[in-house]
């Protein structure tokens, strides 16, 4: 378990207090969510814990470390993914799985083969179809960790996708489209799961923080908690070019209103610490396109190399939209080094997480860089059995928080993609 490092742990227990004496009315409130808007096929979500805040700051639908998951939450994915089929597509027989085009990240492999044996454990037969250009021919992939990955070209017939010799009857994205929707996949007759709109081509940070804004303050009316405790602060600006210091004065604007609210909770809630805020492009993912600063005047004086790295993220997708989003400190350590929760689902059932650790980086920080290591989550169960009978910050009820708080995210996904949806029904 991870040493919370702060004295103001106060709150936190109140609201963990609050989770273990609510519990039955969560979950029911969870079922009614779920029949309401159909979560998607997996998410994982990345929390902060400052000990008087616990809040997400990122949810990742096409998620890429199941490979850090410990073999203890196996069990946990395999029957999470057969809930899925049962309730989705009961005869399915055959998927194929879609990754990123990351031929030479060899540890992003490892997160493929491991999602490909979890299906395959749930008694599926599945094949793992590549997007890249590389992959002209059945190809097979070495692993650090002595397994072997095989990667099939795609062959697209009319409406219909397949590899060679092997017709899916669903498509498993686990590319999140940073890089645009690929004409391959357009108006197949076969299901997408998720569907393409999912994808950073589509879909915004700050569309999917306004959904969980208006869940997290149904949840806080039934915990009777202030709903601050569990949300981010978040403003958008769009039209920024930092190349060319264009946009800047509604950055500005928006960094030091959002600092303004911030400041007047903390003063509310006796946190002494000065508040800062995350800018970061409004689409994207890998940790790109981040920086954490104090005043909007910060964003007057950058110099080329931060201009540089705020104005394109992953695949060179260049940046005009940001959100500024308050920064949530993480007051876990392991060993000394700051650490976060990551928590994973699939379908509407946590299936374990682990902790991002940066031995380099500050509870400021943002620890999806290079560098990074993960340790796993200590209980298997610990996400979804509370013990009633423990503290509220013994560990599964501290990991039990974790899961609530990571389902809000996915109740914001599955509203925010049905409103994608209705939008644009394709």
């Amino acid at each position: 378990m991870p040493h919370l490092t702060t004295a103001m742990v106060g709150p936190l227990h109140e609201l963990e207090q609050q989770m273990l004496s609510h519990q039955a009315r969560i979950e029911h409130w969870f079922r009614c969510q779920w029949r309401a808007t159909p979560p998607p096929f997996y998410a994982s979500v990345d929390l902060r814990n400052a000990g008087f805040k616990l809040a997400p700051v990122d949810t990742n639908l096409f998620p890429a470390g199941f490979n850090n998951l410990g073999a203890e939450f196996h069990p946990l994915c395999v029957a999470a993914i057969q809930n899925y089929i049962a309730r989705t597509n009961p005869g399915l027989e055959r998927l194929l799985l879609i990754p990123e085009s990351h031929t030479r990240n060899l540890f992003y492999l490892e997160n493929v083969f491991q999602l490909k044996r979890l299906l395959e454990l749930a008694g599926l037969d599945v094949r793992v179809g590549s997007l890249s250009p590389e992959v002209s021919a059945p190809t097979a992939f070495e692993l650090p960790s002595g397994n072997r990955l095989v990667q099939e070209p795609l062959v697209r017939e009319g409406r219909r996708l397949r590899t060679d010799g092997f017709e899916p009857e669903l498509i498993l994205l686990n590319n999140d489209l940073s890089g645009g929707r690929p004409e391959i996949l357009e108006n197949l007759e076969q299901p997408i799961a998720p569907p393409l709109l999912a994808g950073w081509s589509t879909r915004r940070k700050s569309m999917h923080f306004a959904h969980y804004r208006a869940a997290a303050k149904e949840l806080a009316a039934l915990l009777e908690i202030d709903a601050w405790a569990i949300d981010p602060e978040f403003r958008k600006c769009d039209r920024i070019d930092f190349m060319k210091k264009s946009g800047l004065d509604c950055l500005v604007k928006n960094v030091d209103e959002t600092l303004d609210i911030i400041r007047e909770k903390y003063r509310e809630h006796g946190v002494t610490r000065d508040p800062f805020v995350v800018v970061k492009a409004d689409a994207g993912t890998y940790g790109m396109g981040i920086m954490m600063v104090k005043s909007g005047e910060e964003l007057r004086d950058l110099n080329r190399k931060q201009r540089t790295k705020m104005a394109t993220v992953k695949e060179g997708a260049s940046v005009s939209d940001v959100i500024i989003q308050e920064g949530v400190f993480t007051f876990e350590t392991i060993e000394g080094a700051v650490a976060e929760p990551v928590v994973y689902m699939i379908d509407s059932q946590v299936v374990g997480g682990f902790y991002r650790v940066h031995t380099q980086r500050t509870d400021e920080e943002n620890l999806n860089a290079p560098g990074m290591h993960f340790e796993p989550l200590a209980f298997a169960q610990s996400c979804v059995l509370p013990n009633p009978q423990g503290q509220p910050d013994d560990c599964p009820n501290r990991f039990y928080a974790y899961g609530v708080i990571a389902r809000l995210a996915l109740v914001a996904a599955a509203r925010e993609l049905a409103e994608m949806h209705k939008a644009q029904p394709f």
